[in-house]
């Protein structure tokens, strides 16, 4: 599935793949192997600059061709509230336009449409890269937010009521900022290699880099910097929290095992003084009409003293 459009005054007008026109986005979401070949037909890219953002395994990186350039970054995936991933996303710079691929339809690609066509232009290229960019950048920082919150909303359940339901959600939220962090210092490295590759003399043909485009790479750089710091910071912090959690459950388990241990005790008295008085055999008291409340007496007795010696010894 692909749609091709290209910025007018009048918004954004969609176009056919066989009449492609100079400042076209061609975006390909979850492409045929058909649909790939027309494409790489009709625009003279590369096959393998089109396929390789649809491999999930596919690690960020920059290509640079004669005529083409490839930019694949991972950008954040939202699954449910519990579950975050992310997806390669290629990005094809051309002579005549910009090619944007993706495995599923994202919010990054998605946010460029008719109803905000005002604030980008397909035509500038390189502008549109980095919009592209930063949106990616603050997509993380919005989901990183929602983890944090979510993070605390789970502390809270918690605290009250250690069920593995809520651990779990923990656990599920603890791997996406693992991927996140992978992603994002894979992606920190394509800036680097973007702030250089703006300077260099055979790609200045694909990617010109006017004054005010410096400002909105920078901001492209710093929230990719931020982002990185937010996800480390936080990791440390929900493993702090795993350790935490998994001591109080260790601890829980102990003192109810020690609860368990002294009532056993307790009830073992009793039924010590009732065998011993059960058996076949003379006893004292046997004789006597008070004997049965008498041994009874004596077991409630013997009972509560032990009781009280492991209370004072905090083990009931």
């Amino acid at each position: 599935m692909y749609k091709i459009v290209k910025s007018t005054d009048n918004g954004l007008d969609e176009m056919e793949l066989d009449r492609l026109e100079k400042g076209y986005w061609l975006d390909i979401v979850a492409p045929s192997e058909d649909e790939l070949l027309e494409i790489a037909a009709a625009t003279g890219i590369q096959m393998d600059f089109l396929s390789a953002a649809l491999d999930e395994e596919e690690k960020s990186r920059i290509e640079v061709e004669d005529d083409q350039i490839l930019i694949l970054v991972d950008i954040p995936f939202f699954r449910s509230n519990k579950d975050y991933d992310t997806l390669p996303l290629g990005i094809i710079i051309t002579e005549n336009g910009i090619t944007t691929v993706c495995l599923e339809a994202n919010g990054v690609t998605a946010d460029f449409g008719s109803h905000n066509a005002r604030l980008f232009s397909t035509f500038k290229k390189t502008r549109f890269l980095f919009q592209i960019l930063y949106k990616s950048a603050t997509l993380y920082l919005k989901y990183i937010r929602i983890i944090i919150k979510r993070t605390d909303e789970l502390e809270i359940h918690l605290r009250q009521s250690m069920e593995n339901n809520e651990l779990f959600n923990l656990l599920d939220l603890q791997k996406s900022l693992t991927y996140f962090s992978t992603s994002l210092r894979s992606n920190s490295i394509v800036m680097e290699r973007l702030l250089r590759l703006r300077n260099a003399s055979a790609s200045q043909h694909l990617i010109k880099v006017y004054e005010e485009d410096e400002d909105l790479l920078d901001d492209v750089i710093i929230e990719y910097k931020q982002a990185v710091e937010m996800v480390e910071m936080y990791s440390h912090i929900l493993n702090s929290m795993m350790e935490v959690f998994a001591s109080i459950i260790s601890n829980n388990l102990n003192l109810v095992m020690k609860f368990l241990a002294s009532v056993t005790i307790l009830l073992a008295i009793p039924t010590l003084i009732s065998g011993l008085w059960g058996m076949n055999v003379h006893v004292p008291f046997a004789d006597s009409p008070y004997g049965f409340a008498i041994v009874v007496c004596l077991a409630f007795v013997v009972a509560i003293g032990s009781a009280l010696f492991l209370w004072k010894r905090r083990m009931f």
